[in-house]
């Protein structure tokens, strides 16, 4: 008994190639720029993605995240609105430049022994080949971000923002440069945080909020 055209291209295989088909529809979308944005009459919807480090790649912690964000962003689109997710990474500066520190020494160069500038060349490689890779790993996920839009904390016009940012609270005497540090790496030769040099168990509580509905008595 013959099979009919319907039935033989009806049939799935036995294994899913989630390969095949998830590159194939992901191409499709980038190609119909799907994710890109531009601004008009309709309600904006728009998530900044917490930018991941530099420092290596994502990691359980950011799929669960962004897993969420791209929930949101994809029912905003259903829903009518103008929804843009703005993707990016974040230099994390003390813990990539232990990074490069590290990779120089297995060259043999150490950090006082070449410029600044010499120094930060060697950092811009390492952010965009690990830089690289995690917007990859996005974009394996299927993430829907508006790639046209990647950013990166260390671009001119972002790093000029932060610093205009920073003289304004000064001026505003919201921040000031104290005489105390908090904790002095002698390696780093900076000031970090107690969070990133002294980790200590705590008995704490953990705290519930309930919110209540509007216009009803359910929380």
């Amino acid at each position: 008994m013959y099979k009919s055209q319907l039935e033989i291209n009806m049939e799935l295989p036995k294994i899913l190639d989630h390969t095949q088909i998830e590159t194939k529809w992901y191409k499709h979308w980038l190609d119909k720029k799907y994710f890109n944005s531009v601004p008009d009459e309709r309600e904006p919807y728009t998530i900044v993605i917490p930018p991941p480090n530099v420092t290596g790649v994502l990691h359980m912690g950011h799929m669960l995240n962004y897993t969420i964000q791209d929930v949101l962003i994809r029912k905003a689109r259903m829903q009518g609105k103008n929804a843009c997710w703005v993707p990016g990474t974040d230099h994390a500066s003390i813990a990539t430049e232990a990074k490069v520190v590290n990779l120089l020494k297995e060259q043999g160069i150490t950090k006082k022994d070449i410029t600044r500038e010499q120094f930060l060349e060697h950092a811009w490689q390492w952010k965009e080949k690990y830089g690289g890779i995690i917007l990859k790993q996005l974009r394996s996920l299927g993430a829907s971000c508006d790639w046209n839009r990647t950013r990166f904390t260390m671009d001119d016009d972002l790093s000029d923002a932060v610093i205009d940012v920073f003289i304004d609270l000064h001026k505003k005497g919201k921040i000031y440069r104290g005489v105390r540090m908090v904790n002095w790496d002698p390696k780093g030769l900076t000031a970090v945080s107690d969070e990133e040099v002294i980790h200590k168990e705590v008995n704490s509580k953990l705290f519930y909020v309930r919110y209540k509905i509007e216009n009803t008595t359910d929380e």
